[in-house]
């Protein structure tokens, strides 16, 4: 992923470091490489560039740049101060003495004359002759040349200098030019705007050219006085001039809103080539979407906007132009403040007013001068002064978060900064702002100096504080953001336990009086919680009251204030309404007077109570009233809606249109009567009457010290009943949703037709409608067919059949088809072979009428053709039965026959040979037409026929002159057999041209010249032979020779899979294509960080202990992609090592199949490769493209200008930017990151790169050795590789297009999104995907995006779309079993999850990378990620929740796919689970969150609920279930109340206990995720797949994986809302074949799993030894196996799914190195990897920052362990018949005697073990043997058994382990009391039991060899199936390393 590590987990200090030796390790040969430059000497890189470039041409020239560039950092940094000076100079000056006396040899002039005659050379013989080319490679080269020259310039002005020489005036004159073209021509990205650009072939389309008039047009503006003029000046030149703008800021804005107008303007006119005026319409439409949010902002706040427009017509366009121009300007300068677009509003609000005011020619009322701008016009006068200083309080606020640790509430993040914006406070910022503003105060730092942990923040007077919102962490959250359903639920089931409590139990009895009245008490319910809710509101936002405003304090009071008179007036009435109340009603009426009943004042209570909830059902009815009033800014309707929620800026008119409310309503009340039928009648009502029985048992013995005798009706046994009940009963609608989901989403996928196309054999079947599918989807339709609609159109669907291949339509089928096989075999995921099978011809045969398809289906058809007419004895009904059933058959015999006509057409040209041949042909084709072929010919001889035919095939496909006599031959067989075999009737033209004809007529021998040969002139070798002569014989000589059956063809999986899934998403419901030049122009952003760019061949053959590299990890597990290879680069195994070339092809071939930078750059420009294409297409009358593809080298202007069209306009639509973070960085320390980002930007000329660059300048003030750090945003491409002389290699270098200063590190939040942003400005167009850096994309794929983008434009429900959601596929899921679970789960969420989630339930957010956003939408709300350090850890889904809650649409789109990798091995899986649970926590204290569950409507909010944080939540409630019912049971037991109530049926055989269970282990063994997997694999795959995946999927454990995960899922997501500690986890994305060791996973598990399997381990110990209700009976069984199954798997899971888990020899080091590692001490700079003590501490590292109330939570959650305790020790041998207290207090005697040993052990090790050695040993032995006397005796004389000791320990192990949690919790007390080495003892004894408990059972089990051939059976039985021989992967490669080895040797 791209960086995520801000800069408190990573500061930048060691991270330079790193850089320093490798700049001192570089001295030598590699700092010649010119990149390697201090950045604080970044200056010089350009001379030692040209020092390289000139070095082959003239070696002393190359010295004296190089010695010039040391003067000159010698001068920039006279001191040496910056990182890696001194060591540069050094090496530099070694370097220089070096060439010195080298280039001194054979020298004759003097240095001056050197360099002038050098300069003198390369202008004339370089530059000159670039000048006269106009053509867009040699504008590259000339810009390069132009740099250098002024280079070379500045050197020879230097050497001039010290030589005391003039410079010549003709060098000057050059130089004056030279000098000039240097300004004009600079490295420009997409459009080059200079003057002498003009040709260009982007620059000659009209919509370019309008907007760059439009632009230019700078009539009235008042220039600055002392301002100097430049050509082409434009009204960006004048904004800058005016407000201070960066010149790069300018260039990139500038370019942006060009393409932007022109993309817009091409659709706007139905001519394109028109005049070039810029349409009014296109200015209107962006301007419209740029200011839509502005304008929303002024309305909001009650403002005017400032976007005055002149009366004058003609200045409007300008005018408007300026505004926009200003908007973008401010934008692509504002850095960090881009996350903060209310922010962005506020500044533009005052910069275009002081716009206008410069335009109106206003006067200042203060100084009589004309309006000036705030902030001045000096050079970067905006970003000094505007941005910098809002900056410096994000950095601020960032710094206080502790890198996110510290409480959410005691720092601003991004969107508390943003939302200050959203009062009309915020003028009172000022403008200019004002430095002591509230917005700019910080709270006073804190004063307390001591280190205790829980220091509480002084905050200042003037801080803000948090504004509209506070994130606490709590748990209170979930019930205050979605309070509407937690109601919901509680009242349904109240109701229902007091309709299944009352009468006979069942719904009917509700009807009767006392039953109705009573479940009319909801309402008090309701009114309760409606406090509640009041309540936890006012504190939850109690840290944001200094900023709420008055109506928002005072909504919440009155709330609290009406809620609580509610509390009291419900009951009252409630009471008053009954004749003869309750016991409840009865209390309250003895409170208020026993006056009279009244029913109906309770009745009109509740109307009262009732009526806003009335009013809000209305509302929901009518969705548009309610977007209309939401939407108001109307102080009354403001007023109106101020009681339901306070007036915000976001989250108003949110609400879908009528058809889409109905569908997710009728979804959801489906749904809940399911639920809530089946908690009536299974849960709720069966446990009804057992409880009322268990109540009225009495019962008063109990076996503890009972606290509470007399408490009534076994209270705590009916809780321990009903509790696991009650968490099911709100848990188990997560498994309906899975149920429902999976029907619907089932349904709605198949009337979207997925899966139409599974298999080869269901698109062989359809294949002949594909040619007619492609050109409806992919070819732009030139007159518009009214569509299709209704029923019938979404059941069938036809496309019109092409009928033959002379159409244009047949060959831009062959044109794409063709692109997508061959791009398969550049994959190489099919063979040559295959390829040929596959590709149609594209030349059009204009002798053949017919359709030609790939040989692939007509493969095997003409042997089988000519073996049936052998047989067919003149039956032609028979054969023609048969070849109608078989149409491929048919149009391989019809192509055939006609192919086989024209090609002995063209080679016989003898005059009498042809008309034979005519006679015939002529009368074969008779018979044809009369339909009597087969009864008129004798077939019997055809084979003799045809094996000729293929000979002379073979003839023709060598076309060599020396067969001519052997074609000769075969043709004269081929008319023997035709005529004297075949054709029964005599031929008369025949009988009239035997050989010479005159053999009867005289006996004399004619000469030899004379002799009429028979075939004697033919076209053989054939003349010209052309690429479609060749492609015919090609094809033929497959259709005849392939005897075997192509249906296996492609063989590979991934081949079948995407040509499926192609083809039949031609079938499904997408846009038309427009034209490229007429669609919507979009970017791909990619952010990267460190990941691995490209494999190196060391990295590839480094073997891991098994002896196993990732090379030949890659052969075993893609053999047939391997061998595929080998054949495309036409060499073997070991020659690949032989060539550079063959080496990079090999480092492609492995990095495309891993998760490499390469692989998704790769995939992103297949983009490009599409759109020129498809552009080409468009353009082309009749030319093949593969015309205009080979003859790009030719100089045919015509096709050349054709070519440079397609690029141009692949440019204009299409921009990809990889945002490589550190490529500075690794640029100068010289890593091979950078030189393979630098590759990829060679290969792929039309990639951009943004990068952050860190640049050191040194302070101008000599004393002070002050270095300061200047921050860039910089993009760069290749540079044009050409030198001065083409024969030498040249160094790929890139070029600085924009870098545009920061105003400080770019990084402060999380690290992607702030990746993101920084180079979001440099993308292009109307559509941004955003792609990550583990993606894919197919060549096919491409294709559709034109038809994607479209739906833009659509509306999809009342509001076009703003993030179009793709599918993915994920391509890791074969590496091995897991990988495969997680493969299949991911897809079924990636595509039925989300396509449900779209339509109906309208909740989609933003969940990984594929999307595409609507671009000008986004970036004028917050860009496509938020940043705020830890809040948005899972940035992406906060891009859908702000896109929801701004008004946005997000749609789900399936016709279209990516490719994404994921996780493979366990503990990156568990790391990636643990990352997304710490972001579902996060999530569940956001605002966003609370504001889609308080502006949702009831039923989307619940659709929001259940596939957000409550999917989690309802995780947590699975394992807390399990929880509660083991407590239950322990309580139920230890207190004998089991035993008391052990014949009763409710303890004995609890039917809905049994149930409720179920359902938990339903969810726990991932039977929700199963389900709409199941149904996604059916539905594409076919459901008999579907069973097979299944049942395989349970033979490899996948429910114990499932399990697994839910241990992961709820830990982290419970903890992250407890006390914080969310953090991103860098899994990687490495192969995983590698064994883990024990340590590694004791580390990641231990307290996720391995401490709460143990906890529920000790649980069902003890109630097997000490229960007594399910002995014997199977619920015991089926009710405890699923939970024994549960601590298996925590417990040793990560053992059974670790490679070589279970091999003797691992577990021995494993055993070794755990040892180690629990034994090394901690301590400062010690890794947790390393040292248990510092693992430890960093494990509790959360409770710090946690807070009291954290402490507090987790002190109580403790006390759980001292129940084992006391309940236990009643329960010993010795202590049977005593329930005396005392017992438990003598318990406690025994702990602390034991702790006061082990301290006084402790102490005595420290003091005595090196003086009093002996004495110390008998100490210890003394301990022992008192030990063991106290243990004799107590068995003796009480008479203590073996059980009563396995009770003491399972009593008083989890006491230790309980005092251990809360000591750790109470750090500062510890620490001070001085006992905290004491408790470290202690734990640290508790995890070396720990771990033996795992490490025990591990090794017995690895002693049997069968163990661990089972787990790699189990583990790879995915790669297995493709022929992984696994093991020998695992077992390593001994012989292949033996035989490489010996290789070596020879």
């Amino acid at each position: 992923m791209a960086s995520r590590r801000g800069p408190d987990q990573q500061p930048p200090g060691p991270q330079r470091r790193i850089m320093r030796t490798q700049t001192a390790g570089n001295i030598g040969e590699a700092m010649l490489d010119s990149e390697v430059v201090p950045s604080s000497l970044v200056e010089i890189a350009p001379i030692l560039r040209v020092a390289n470039e000139v070095e082959a041409r003239n070696p002393r020239v190359a010295y004296l740049c190089r010695f010039y560039a040391f003067e000159k950092a010698h001068r920039l940094d006279p001191t040496s101060s910056g990182r890696g000076v001194r060591q540069f100079k050094t090496a530099l000056l070694q370097r220089l003495e070096r060439e010195n006396e080298t280039t001194l040899v054979g020298k004759q002039k003097s240095d001056a004359r050197e360099m002038q005659n050098f300069y003198r050379l390369y202008y004339e013989q370089y530059i000159k002759k670039l000048q006269s080319a106009a053509d867009k490679a040699d504008r590259a080269q000339l810009t390069k040349a132009y740099q250098t020259a002024a280079v070379l310039f500045e050197v020879l002005k230097a050497v001039n200098l010290s030589e005391s020489v003039e410079v010549s005036d003709e060098i000057l004159e050059a130089h004056t030019e030279v000098a000039e073209k240097t300004q004009i021509y600079v490295p420009y990205n997409i459009l080059p705007l200079d003057p002498d650009s003009a040709n260009q072939a982007i620059m000659k389309y009209p919509e370019i050219q309008a907007s760059v008039s439009a632009l230019r047009n700078i009539r009235g503006l008042p220039w600055p006085k002392n301002h100097e003029k430049k050509v082409n000046e434009d009204i960006l030149d004048w904004l800058q001039a005016m407000f201070g703008f960066q010149r790069d800021n300018v260039a990139n804005q500038r370019e942006h809103l060009i393409l932007l107008l022109a993309n817009v303007h091409i659709r706007q006119l139905p001519k394109p080539d028109q005049q070039p005026k810029l349409d009014d319409r296109a200015l209107t439409e962006v301007m419209k979407k740029l200011f839509k949010n502005y304008t929303k902002w002024c309305k909001f706040l009650g403002r005017k906007r400032s976007l005055w427009l002149p009366t004058i017509q003609q200045e409007v366009q300008q005018r408007k132009l300026l505004y926009m121009g200003l908007y973008l300007l401010i934008w692509g300068e504002a850095a960090n403040l881009r996350f903060m677009p209310e922010c962005l509003c506020y500044i533009y609000h005052h910069m275009a007013f002081e716009l206008y005011g410069m335009l109106a020619g206003n006067v200042s009322p203060m100084t009589g001068e004309f309006i000036k701008p705030a902030y001045g016009g000096e050079d970067e006068a905006f970003l000094r002064k505007v941005v910098t200083p809002i900056y410096e309080t994000i950095a601020k606020e960032a710094r206080r978060s502790k890198g996110g640790k510290y409480k959410h509430s005691d720092w601003r993040n991004y969107d508390d900064l943003n939302e200050y914006f959203w009062s009309v406070d915020c003028f009172k910022l000022g403008w200019p702002m004002r430095a002591d503003a509230d917005f700019f105060s910080q709270p006073p730092e804190k004063l307390q100096v001591d280190k205790s942990e829980d220091r509480k923040p002084i905050t200042g007077d003037r801080w803000t504080g948090k504004i509209n919102f506070v994130e606490i962490r709590s748990f209170w959250h979930i019930f205050r953001s979605f309070d509407r359903m937690w109601s919901f639920f509680i009242l349904c089931l109240q109701a229902m336990i007091i309709i299944a409590w009352n009468g006979n139990g069942d719904l009917s009895s509700i009807s009767e009086g006392d039953t109705f009245k009573k479940v009319l008490s909801i309402f008090i319910t309701a009114a309760i919680l409606k406090l509640a809710q009041a309540v936890l509101d006012i504190m939850l936002s109690w840290k944001a009251r200094r900023m709420m405003s008055y109506h928002v304090k005072l909504r919440y009071i009155l709330k609290a204030i009406s809620a609580a008179v509610w509390v009291i007036v419900m009951p009252v009435t409630y009471a008053y309404s009954w004749k003869n109340p309750p016991g409840f009603a009865q209390t309250i009426r003895s409170w208020f007077g026993n006056g009279s009943s009244s029913p109906s004042l309770f009745i009109l209570a509740v109307f009262i109570y009732l009526s806003p909830n009335i009013l809000n059902v209305l509302l929901f009815l009518f969705p548009i009233v309610r977007r209309y009033l939401e939407r108001s800014n109307y102080k009354i309707v403001t007023l109106m809606m101020w009681w339901s929620q306070p007036r915000l800026y976001v989250g108003r008119g949110m609400h879908e249109s009528s058809v889409s409310l109905f569908k997710y309503t009728m979804f959801w009340v489906l749904l809940i009567v399911a639920k809530l039928a089946f908690s009536f009648y299974i849960e709720i009502k069966p446990l009804v009457v057992p409880t009322k029985e268990i109540m009225e048992v009495p019962i008063h013995t109990f076996k503890w010290h009972e606290f509470f005798p007399r408490a009534k009706n076994n209270i705590g046994v009916v809780v321990a009943l009903w509790a696991p009940i009650i968490l099911v009963y709100f848990m188990d609608t997560q498994i309906w949703y899975a149920i429902f989901s999976t029907i619907f989403g089932g349904i709605y996928g198949a009337f979207r037709r997925l899966g139409e196309i599974r298999t080869l054999e269901m698109l062989r079947s359809r294949f002949q409608s594909l040619p007619g599918a492609f050109n409806d989807r992919l070819i732009p339709k030139t007159e518009d067919k009214p569509k299709k609609k209704g029923l019938k159109a979404t059941l069938s669907r036809k496309f019109d059949e092409i009928p033959s291949n002379k159409g244009k339509e047949a060959a831009r089928f062959a044109q794409l088809w063709n692109k997508i096989i061959t791009s398969f075999r550049e994959e190489d995921l099919i063979s040559n072979r295959e390829r040929n099978l596959l590709l149609v011809p594209y030349w059009a045969d204009p002798d053949l009428d017919l359709i030609q398809w790939p040989p692939f289906l007509l493969a095997s058809k003409i042997p089988i053709a000519v073996d049936m007419a052998k047989d067919c004895n003149r039956k032609d009904r028979e054969l023609k039965k048969k070849l109608d059933a078989d149409n491929y058959m048919k149009c391989a015999v019809r192509e055939c026959y006609a192919s086989c006509k024209s090609i002995i057409n063209n080679l016989v040209q003898g005059d009498r040979e042809k008309v034979v041949i005519n006679d015939i042909f002529t009368k074969v084709d008779e018979h044809i037409e009369k339909d009597d072929l087969i009864k008129e010919l004798n077939m019997s001889d055809l084979p003799s026929l045809y094996e000729q035919f293929v000979e002379l095939i073979e003839c023709l496909s060598r076309n060599n002159k020396d067969e001519k006599d052997r074609v000769v031959i075969i043709l004269l067989n081929m008319l023997e057999v035709m005529t004297r075999d075949i054709m029964e009737d005599p031929l008369p033209s025949l009988l009239d041209s035997n050989h010479g004809g005159s053999y009867g007529k005289h006996e004399g021998m004619t000469p030899l010249d004379q002799q009429y040969q028979y075939f004697g002139a033919l076209n053989f070798p054939v003349q010209p032979e052309t690429e479609a002569w060749k492609e015919k014989i090609r094809r033929l000589s497959l259709l005849l020779t392939v005897k075997e059956s192509a249906m296996d063809v492609p063989s590979n999986l991934e081949a079948r899979r995407r040509i499926s899934f192609f083809s039949n998403s031609l079938f499904m419901d997408m846009p038309a294509a427009p034209k490229v030049r007429n669609m919507l122009s979009y970017s791909v952003l990619t952010p990267y960080y460190t990941e691995a760019v490209l494999f190196s061949i060391n990295a590839l053959e480094l073997e891991n202990e098994d002896g196993v590299s990732i090379l030949f990890y890659l052969q075993k597990i893609f053999p047939d992609e391997w061998t595929n290879f080998l054949e495309r680069v036409n060499s073997s195994e070991e020659e690949l090592r032989g060539t550079g070339e063959l080496q990079e092809e090999l480092r492609l071939w492995a990095s495309y199949r891993g998760q490499t930078l390469t692989k998704t750059v790769r995939g992103m420009m297949y983009y490009r490769k599409a759109l020129e294409l498809q552009a080409f297409l468009d353009m082309a009358k009749d030319k093949g493209y593969k015309d205009v593809e080979s003859n790009i080298e030719e100089d045919s202007k015509n096709e050349r200008s054709l070519w440079a069209q397609c690029q141009a306009i692949a440019d204009m639509k299409f921009t990809y930017v990889v945002s490589c973070q550190q490529y500075g960085i690794h640029k100068r320390s010289g890593d091979a990151r950078a030189k393979d980002i630098l590759r990829l930007m060679t290969t792929y000329p039309s990639l951009r790169v943004a990068y952050i660059d860190e640049v050191e300048v040194t302070s101008n003030d000599k004393s002070k050795k002050t270095i300061q750090k200047v921050y860039y945003s910089v993009l760069v491409k290749a540079a044009s590789p050409k030198s001065i002389d083409s024969s030498n290699p040249v160094q790929n270098l890139d070029e600085v297009i924009y870098k545009i200063k920061l105003p400080g590190p770019a990084i402060l939040g999380e690290g992607k999104p702030e990746n993101q942003n920084h180079a979001i400005i440099f993308t292009r167009g109307e559509g941004l995907q955003t792609i990550d850096m583990n993606q894919d994309n197919y060549m096919e794929e491409a294709f559709k995006m034109r038809n994607l983008l479209e739906e833009f434009l659509k509306t999809h429900g009342v509001r076009p779309p703003t993030i179009l959601g793709l599918r993915e596929h994920i391509f890791t899921g074969s590496v091995s079993s897991l990988a495969w679970f997680m493969s299949n789960q991911e897809t079924s969420f990636v595509t039925i999850g989300q396509r449900l989630l779209a339509n109906p339930l309208k909740v989609r957010f933003h969940y990984g990378h594929p999307d595409v956003f609507d671009r000008l939408f986004h970036l004028t709300r917050g860009g496509v990620s938020k940043a705020s350090k830890i809040i948005n850890l899972s940035e992406d889904i906060f891009a859908g929740f702000n896109s929801t809650l701004r008004e946005g649409n997000v749609t789900h789109h399936e016709y279209i796919q990516v490719g994404k990798g994921r996780d493979v091995g366990l503990n990156q899986i568990s790391m990636f689970e643990a990352k997304i649970a710490n972001g579902n926590g996060e999530q569940t204290i956001s605002r966003d969150i609370y504001r889609l569950g308080h502006r949702f409507d009831f039923f989307r909010m619940l659709s929001c609920y259940f596939t957000t944080t409550g999917f989690y939540f309802s995780t947590l409630i699975t394992v807390l279930i399990v929880y509660i019912f083991l407590y239950g049971r322990l309580y139920l037991v230890l207190s004998g109340l089991e035993e008391g109530l052990s014949n009763h049926p409710a303890i004995r055989d609890n039917k809905p206990l049994q149930v409720a269970l179920a359902s938990q282990s339903f969810v726990q063994i991932g039977l929700l995720m199963a389900l709409p997997m199941m149904m996604e694999i059916g539905l594409e795959r076919g459901f008999r797949n579907a069973l097979i995946d299944f049942i395989l999927m349970q033979l490899q454990l996948a429910p114990v994986f499932f399990t697994f995960s839910l241990g992961t899922r709820t830990h982290y997501y419970g903890r992250t809302l407890l006390h914080g500690g969310a953090e991103y986890r860098s899994t990687g994305r490495g192969f995983v074949v590698f064994h883990a060791k024990f340590a590694d996973n004791y580390r990641l598990y231990s307290r996720s799993h391995f401490v709460k399997g143990i906890e529920l381990m000790i649980l069902l110990l003890v109630y097997h030894i000490f229960g007594h209700s399910y002995r014997g009976v199977v619920a015991y069984v089926f009710i405890t196996i699923s939970i024994w199954f549960m601590v298996g798997t925590w417990l040793f899971a990560p053992f059974l799914f670790n490679p070589s888990g279970f091999e003797w020899q691992k577990i021995l080091d494993d055993w070794t190195d755990w040892n180690k590692w629990i034994s090394n001490r901690g301590g400062i700079g010690v890794l947790p990897e390393k040292s248990w003590e510092s693992w430890w501490d960093k494990e509790h590292d959360h409770l710090r920052y946690s807070g009291m109330r954290g402490r507090i939570t987790e002190i109580v959650l403790s006390v759980r362990f001292f129940i084992y305790q006391y309940g236990l020790v009643y329960h010993l041998n010795i202590t049977k018949n005593t329930q005396n207290f005392l017992v438990y207090g003598a318990s406690w005697v025994v702990i602390l005697l034991i702790l006061f040993v082990m301290k006084a052990v402790s102490v005595g090790r420290r003091r005595f073990s090196a003086n009093f050695q002996l004495v110390f040993r008998m100490i210890k032995g003394l301990i022992f043997i008192t030990f063991i006397a106290i243990l004799i005796t107590l068995i003796a004389v009480p008479g203590m058994t073996f059980r009563d000791i396995i009770v003491c320990i399972l009593a008083f192990m989890p006491t230790g382990w309980g005092m251990l949690l809360i000591a750790q919790a109470c750090k500062p007390v510890v620490v001070r009391a001085g006992l905290w080495s004491s408790v470290k003892t202690l734990a640290r004894g508790y995890e070396i039991v720990m771990g033996l408990l795992l490490f025990i059972p591990v090794a017995f089990l690895a002693w049997f060899p069968f163990v661990s051939e089972f787990q790699t059976r189990m583990l790879f039985n995915q790669a297995f199936s493709r022929g992984l021989q696994i093991s020998r992967i695992l077992g390593g490669q001994r012989k292949d390393r033996a035989d490489h080895t010996s290789r070596n040797k020879e």
